[in-house]
């Protein structure tokens, strides 16, 4: 596994280049969990060191904060222990009974969640705390202070944001100052509007984290298609990952890997050997004549 800084200065970290994204673990479709441990394993025996989480990621009608506790539950049980993990887990989001998404940034609830996810995931502190999305019914900058006042207490070590544009994260910089450390918005070669976003990361030294960023590949494998059926945008990637004896998949992530230096993808998983193989892409480095063909 390759490895990353996350933040600067004084809230700088080191983290794996590929992170695992947890959250198919706990929703709809979830495996059961004695394989949703084990995935979780994998990635950490693979060099896996930055597991992201919230705890709106559980199915409708569950009570929050089920992701956070399998995270939990798995780092406890590991035998290779879980000093340099970063837990990164999110508030500011929840789930409505018919399976929807709903959004609260309400200071008061904002604190009263990120106290219910440290409860689940133990330890002193949140490692880093993610503001889920913005509330059009609160001012962001309130939302943004709540997520300060979580940071003065020491209930949380370090920030983040997510689903923002350059505004919000100009804004999030101005009120939290370097304990900003992490934007996370989708962004995969199916999904490439947020490089405005990544453009300011990569000049702020803030992490980008792009949640789904395996979008288009699977929806676009050339097995049992013909060239013209594949869209070229994607049908690149398993070209690249057939030549070089690989998957789409691990192809894709290396390719965001050479987007930004502070690149750090967090592709979901769901079986031990999809989350070994994304963890394997940290090690896959991309000539240029490939970087072309993908449209780096």
């Amino acid at each position: 596994m390759t490895y990353r800084t996350l933040g600067t200065g004084a809230a700088r970290v080191t983290v794996s280049a590929i992170g695992l994204g947890a959250m198919p673990l706990s929703i709809e479709g979830r495996p059961e969990e004695t394989r949703a441990l084990a995935t979780l394993h994998a990635a950490l025996d693979a060099g896996v060191t930055l597991i992201d989480t919230a705890d709106s990621y559980h199915a409708p009608g569950e009570e929050p904060g089920a992701n956070e506790l399998l995270v939990a539950r798995a780092l406890s049980e590991y035998g290779g222990g879980r000093d340099g993990v970063l837990v990164a887990t999110k508030g500011g989001r929840g789930r409505t009974p018919d399976g929807g998404w709903s959004v609260n940034g309400d200071p008061a609830h904002l604190r009263r969640a990120a106290e219910g996810s440290l409860k689940r995931l133990g330890g002193d502190a949140i490692g880093l705390y993610q503001l889920h999305k913005p509330d059009p019914a609160v001012p962001y900058a309130e939302s943004l202070g709540a997520v300060r006042e979580l940071l003065d207490a020491g209930t949380v070590r370090l920030a983040g944001i997510s689903n923002v544009d350059r505004e919000q994260i100009l804004l999030a910089r101005e009120i939290l100052g370097d304990r900003l450390v992490s934007v996370q918005n989708r962004y995969s070669p199916e999904v490439r509007d947020a490089e405005d976003e990544l453009r300011l990361c990569t000049e702020l030294g803030l992490a980008f984290m792009p949640w789904s960023p395996l979008g288009g590949i699977s929806r676009s494998a050339l097995d049992g298609a013909s060239s013209r059926e594949a869209d070229p945008r994607f049908g690149a990637f398993h070209r690249v990952a057939r030549a070089r004896g690989v998957s789409p998949q691990r192809v894709a992530l290396a390719w965001l890997l050479a987007r930004s230096p502070v690149m750090l993808p967090i592709p979901g998983a769901s079986r031990a050997e999809t989350a070994r193989d994304s963890a394997a892409a940290g090690d896959l480095a991309l000539d240029r004549g490939e970087l072309e063909l993908l449209g780096a």
